[in-house]
């Protein structure tokens, strides 16, 4: 079959229904056939033009919010890329053929993103349904019909539900501000230990809500010229799995300090995760790297396994001693380490699951796509490698999961 050229300026011009883009700053950048037709302006009166500059609320109704719920909805679609469907509006328009006389009108909306080759919103998709007619037919011929009243109590609760849904949506943003606030505070950001490199990334999934209790740490260890590199992530989100996160990561970093090996810490970690609230089924995994010896000692508990990345492009991921997570037996069992040699020049790449894993997909497939940004980028300095790994991963709009990544140069 041969292959046919769209053109897509037809197409969005010819699409049933008022539709229009805007920028991410709100103003028009184009709008369809039907949405010049029915909201009785012209291309040339709405394109460059701000869209409550063109359509502001009506100023003879102390009640009219329209312009503020609208603006509201829009900066969400900027600000999380996501879909926002919007509550039945009344919106009055001023006739452009009568200044000063508002008409009562009933819309629809919903407001999409439209993402550029960055990834990043560069239009919103704004489509409006108009709904004054349906509205007014339903009211009947009489003022005080029953239908007319029904129809006003309907328009009333969705205004409510409106209301409380942005209630809703503040107090969750101030959760989550908190709350990546907190992270912060308790993640270390140092990026030299001893003589070595390492560089360190966090990045909270997409979405107001989805805070979770990714972490990652760095200590100094006793005896020899020697450090415990781990990560870990707490099931959950907002507060509580950012302090749950916070004392799983002291108390490893206070158990590897003393402990034996890594399999001893984490044997502690999990007796204490078990009478922890919000631990349940949380990942943990701690390497100790030993720079005169040029080996790395490791264990894992239910985590995704730490890459070394050798000097000739190969990838190992340490995966010999994987155990279940931290608190998930009663009575835990001493857990397994294993050991693996370096030499200088290597790279050691532990993450959390938000940089590999995808809906729909085998973890294999993201281990492979991992493996492969990090060979074609091992001889860039850790800084540079850690972003490019996160710039190649992460899906373009963000992730779902939190992710955290930590790059130590041997």
């Amino acid at each position: 079959m041969k292959e046919t050229a769209i053109d897509y300026e037809a197409v969005f011009q010819a699409l049933p229904g008022m539709v229009a883009l805007l920028t991410p700053e709100l103003f028009y950048a184009d709008a369809n056939e039907d949405f010049q037709r029915l909201s009785g302006r012209t291309r040339e009166q709405l394109v460059g033009r701000y869209i409550f500059d063109i359509f502001p609320d009506n100023p003879n109704d102390p009640a009219a919010s329209g312009m503020r719920d609208v603006r509201a909805s829009m900066l969400r679609v900027v600000t999380s890329g996501e879909r926002d469907t919007m509550a039945l509006q009344r919106y009055d328009i001023e006739d452009p053929m009568r200044p000063g006389h508002w008409e009562e009108r009933y819309w629809s909306p919903i407001n999409a993103p439209v993402r550029g080759p960055d990834g990043k919103v560069a239009f919103i998709l704004h489509r409006v349904e108009e709904v004054t007619e349906l509205v007014r037919l339903r009211g009947g011929s009489g003022g005080d019909s029953r239908a007319r009243v029904l129809e006003a109590e309907l328009y009333t609760r969705a205004r409510e539900l409106q209301e409380l849904n942005e209630r809703l949506r503040q107090a969750h943003a101030r959760e989550r501000e908190v709350a990546l606030a907190l992270q912060e505070a308790m993640l270390p950001a140092r990026r030299q230990v001893g003589d070595h490199r390492a560089a360190v990334r966090y990045r909270p999934a997409v979405g107001a809500l989805n805070v979770c209790g990714d972490w990652y740490d760095l200590v100094d260890l006793v005896g020899g010229n020697r450090i415990g590199v781990s990560v870990g992530d707490v099931v959950g989100h907002g507060l509580e799995a950012a302090g749950v996160m916070g004392q799983l990561r002291s108390a490893l970093s206070a158990t590897s300090r003393v402990a034996d090996g890594p399999a001893e810490a984490l044997n502690v970690l999990g007796r204490y995760a078990h009478v922890v609230d919000g631990a349940e089924s949380a990942t943990a995994v701690t390497t100790f790297i030993d720079f005169d010896a040029r080996t790395i000692t490791y264990s894992s508990a239910g985590h995704p396994p730490p890459a070394l990345v050798h000097s000739d492009g190969r990838v190992e991921f340490l995966d010999q001693a994987t155990d279940t997570p931290l608190d998930a037996r009663p009575d835990p069992l001493p857990r397994p380490q294993a050991v693996t040699t370096f030499m200088d020049g290597a790279t050691l790449v532990l993450y959390t699951d938000g940089l590999i894993e995808r809906r729909r997909e085998d973890i294999d497939t993201g281990l492979s796509r991992l493996a492969d940004s990090l060979s074609r980028h091992r001889t860039a300095d850790p800084e540079r490698l850690a972003d490019a790994v996160l710039l190649e991963l992460l899906p373009p709009g963000g992730a779902t999961d939190d992710t955290a990544l930590i790059v130590v140069r041997l």
